[in-house]
């Protein structure tokens, strides 16, 4: 515990309340026009990286260090992304024992392996002693048994203890999120015993927002705000000024139910229990969050087909990764090529045909990829369940249908003034309606139907929407245009 900085004395009659009026009211005024808006106010200026950059090229490291070392962390790791890979490894030799450890929990995962390659290991161990254990999980998770061997070498035996513990658990789970760092007391404790213990301790987190009330075989019982501990007499106990939504999490809960669990219960942090119900660490707001972002960016990755890829990627390994989804691609637009051959002498016959068939597809394809993506995300937030499934279901139809409606007779109008043949059409309108209420209908079915078997639903979602929809509208068009005007 630090004391607060000194400070000149207010004066004996400045009451709080008087003193957030001045804060309130006596702000400066500024003009519209003079005020300026940045550009974006957070992002990494460019002049930085190309002096950095240029630092790196000269083997500079003293103009390197002054650039870097008002950064934060998380633009430190901005800064590091953005460089090439032999920039990267250029720029962290030349830090050496400088770099910042917090950088590591801000970088992608490849980045942050191209970092870890270049240190060297006594610039490792000793990076690694300055973070929080659930830092070092974090970072010593993927690498080599030699290299993990001399982080945790370096480590004193509590440190230790934590990290192999919580290397136990599986990957992506609330063990390997949380924090063993916390603060915990009996619930009969005063308000005055809390505060005197905390002014004790020289090893308290860094940061927390929640004290955790355990019974003697320390299980959590109930979670006391900080800021309900400095507001209330010294004689108050902890107890009654427990929250009263206090929700536990086990350590094999799964990171993306703790992200829902916070975001849905708008929770600040959460105590994780072991297996017999104990209290083995704790996972604030920002672990989750962070937790969260990454499911987010998973599905979004996923529904384009491109895994787990980041911009810092080299070009092989990208090839790899997008390379089997293209694939599945190229043969589901066979497919649609095969229907479309069925009609080949219809399209012989009327070439204006060939010329409407893309309409109808791509028509049918953003419709259905309009739906799957509202509906991918309801899942993955839980709003969509089997309570509401048929009702959503029986929303997306109508919404298709009249969709389907609508731009029907738009194509319609357009087609006979441009090649004046109302039948031709009718036969493209009747498609787009058809195929429109298919795109609504596939693209809320095909997530759900993944989700039901235990797939991913923003797995391949994409790809089965768009051979229905490409299938469907193919075949529904020139089927209606070979019945109707041959």
């Amino acid at each position: 515990m630090t004391d607060r900085p000194d400070r000149a004395p207010e004066p004996e009659d400045a009451a709080p309340e008087a003193l957030s009026a001045r804060i309130d009211t006596e702000a400066p005024e500024e003009r519209p026009e003079e005020r300026e808006e940045p550009e974006d106010e957070f992002a990494l200026e460019r002049e930085v990286v190309q002096r950095v950059r240029a630092a790196v090229e000269a083997e500079d490291r003293e103009t390197l260090l002054a650039e870097v070392e008002e950064l934060h962390a998380a633009d430190l790791a901005d800064l590091l992304e953005q460089l090439g890979h032999d920039d990267r490894a250029a720029a962290v030799r030349l830090l050496g024992g400088d770099l910042d450890p917090d950088v590591f929990s801000e970088l992608e995962d490849d980045v942050r392996d191209d970092v870890l390659e270049a240190m060297e290991p006594e610039n490792l161990a000793a990076a690694a002693k300055e973070l929080d254990a659930d830092d070092v999980v974090y970072l010593v998770a993927d690498l080599e048994d030699d290299q993990r061997d001399a982080v945790l070498d370096a480590l004193d035996p509590v440190d230790r203890t934590a990290v192999e513990q919580a290397l136990e658990y599986p990957e992506y789970t609330a063990g390997r999120l949380m924090r063993r760092e916390l603060v915990a007391a009996p619930p009969f404790w005063t308000v005055g015993q809390m505060i005197d213990h905390l002014r004790s301790r020289d090893d308290l987190p860094d940061e927390f927002t929640d004290i955790i009330l355990v019974d003697p075989a320390l299980k959590p019982v109930d979670l006391v705000p900080l800021s309900r501990v400095m507001g209330a007499g010294r004689d108050r106990k902890l107890q009654d000024l427990a929250r009263d939504d206090m929700r536990v999490l086990k350590a094999e809960t799964s990171q993306e139910d703790v992200a829902y669990a916070f975001n849905q219960y708008h929770m600040m942090s959460a105590p994780v229990v072991d297996e017999d119900g104990r209290l083995v660490g704790v996972i604030s707001i920002d672990d989750a969050m962070e937790a969260l972002d990454e499911e987010a960016e998973e599905d979004l990755k996923l529904l384009a087909g491109v895994g787990d890829e980041s911009l810092s990627d080299k070009v092989t390994e990208i090839v790899k990764a997008r390379f089997p989804w293209l694939a599945v691609n190229l043969l589901t637009a066979i497919l649609a090529s095969l229907v479309i051959g069925m009609f080949d002498t219809t399209i012989e016959a009327i070439v204006a045909l060939a010329i409407l068939m893309p309409i109808v597809a791509s028509m049918g394809g953003n419709a259905g990829t309009q739906t799957l993506t509202v509906a991918v995300r309801a899942i993955a937030t839980r709003d969509l369940t089997a309570a509401n499934m048929w009702r959503i279901v029986g929303r997306e139809t109508l919404v298709g249908l009249l969709n389907g409606v609508a731009f029907a007779i738009l194509i319609g109008v357009i087609t006979l003034l441009w090649f004046g043949d109302p039948m031709l059409g009718g036969v493209l309108a009747a498609a787009m309606i058809v195929n429109l209420l298919v795109a609504g209908l596939a693209g809320i079915l095909i997530p759900i139907a993944l989700d039901k078997v235990g797939a991913d639903p923003a797995l391949a979602s994409g790809t089965f929407v768009t051979t229905v929809t490409d299938v469907v509208g193919f075949f529904v068009f020139l089927g209606l245009a070979g019945a109707v005007l041959l």
